[in-house]
């Protein structure tokens, strides 16, 4: 048994195992054997089945799905599980944060969820956060704990650019203004030009297009967002570019939500391609049209080794420093 073995322990919790055994290969670690369940009246219950004492412990999971308040409170009953184990540091490796959308008053009497989250992890025992494109940058100031915050911009600009795609008509699309500064990073990345669309609310989980800065005519276009839901903003961004005269249309995310009809209505949108990152399970079965996953396995695990190793994050993987 390695060193590495012996002192790092990554578990996955129930939402995303296939990601946590991809990290674990990364790593060349076994992942670690907890047993998860459920009591009839719906309650979680947590134990690790080989001894975390004095380990390092890395917590894989995605704070998403069906049922997302789940795996949120499983988090949460692994870490304190942990902790009571003698583990000597907690780390919740949130490949999505749940959540994530709730982090300001946008009206009167509302909640900032995501702070409430924050504060969960942090008295369940959480030493350190290790996530991936959060809905804004500002949710690392909700933790009183180091979070280090990567971004999979690098990894969707490797796929494109793979495609081979007339550089000369690129154009990088964001769908909203608060998206606008990582688009232009991918932009930069991808050497390509940048439009801005502007959405309106006009009711909860609904959203219009109701301007478009800079010129699509023509262009290869590639909307960058952080997460797809329910996929009718972007099929409603896609029909205002291909009335502006864009030629193709590409979508790329980090986080596939996709919530009630969005698979389908992305099979029978406009779009030519939609690339999403693996930080929340893709069904095999969902993958065979116009859905395509890459693995942000590779980044996670750099991280988690470079954590583990007390080596610099943000220099890597940093939204900042990506370029």
């Amino acid at each position: 048994m390695t060193e590495m073995q012996k002192s790092m322990a990554v578990f996955s919790g129930s939402v995303n195992p296939e990601l946590a055994d991809q990290i674990a290969d990364e790593l060349g670690i076994t992942l670690g054997h907890v047993k998860l369940e459920q009591f009839a009246n719906g309650e979680i219950y947590a134990r690790y089945l080989e001894s975390v004492r004095g380990a390092d412990v890395f917590i894989v999971q995605s704070v998403a799905g069906s049922q997302v308040n789940d795996a949120l409170m499983e988090l949460l009953i692994m870490t304190d599980a942990a902790k009571r184990a003698s583990a000597r540091t907690v780390t919740a490796v949130i490949s999505h944060y749940g959540y994530s959308r709730q982090d300001r008053k946008a009206a009167a009497r509302e909640p900032i969820t995501a702070k409430l989250v924050a504060n969960l992890m942090t008295v369940a025992g959480v030493d350190r956060t290790i996530t991936i494109d959060l809905h804004q940058g500002q949710i690392q100031g909700f933790f009183d704990t180091p979070v280090n915050h990567l971004t999979a911009l690098p990894i969707l600009a490797d796929y494109f650019k793979a495609k081979n795609l007339d550089m000369d008509r690129l154009c990088i699309v964001s769908p909203d203004v608060g998206r606008a500064k990582a688009a232009k990073k991918l932009s930069d990345i991808m050497e390509a030009d940048l439009a801005i669309m502007h959405k309106g609310r006009p009711g909860h989980n609904q959203a219009e297009i109701t301007a478009l800065i800079g010129d699509v005519r023509d262009k290869i276009c590639i909307i960058n967002d952080d997460m797809i839901d329910t996929g009718g903003t972007l099929v409603a961004a896609v029909s205002t570019l291909k009335a502006q005269g864009a030629d193709t249309v590409y979508v790329c995310a980090t986080h596939p939500i996709f919530s009630g009809p969005a698979y389908d209505r992305l099979e029978n949108s406009e779009i030519e391609e939609v690339v999403v990152c693996n930080t929340i399970p893709v069904p095999l079965e969902k993958q065979t049209g116009k859905i395509k996953v890459v693995s942000v396995a590779p980044l996670l695990a750099r991280a988690i080794a470079n954590v583990y190793g007390n080596g610099s994050v943000s220099e890597l993987f940093d939204p900042d420093f990506a370029l």
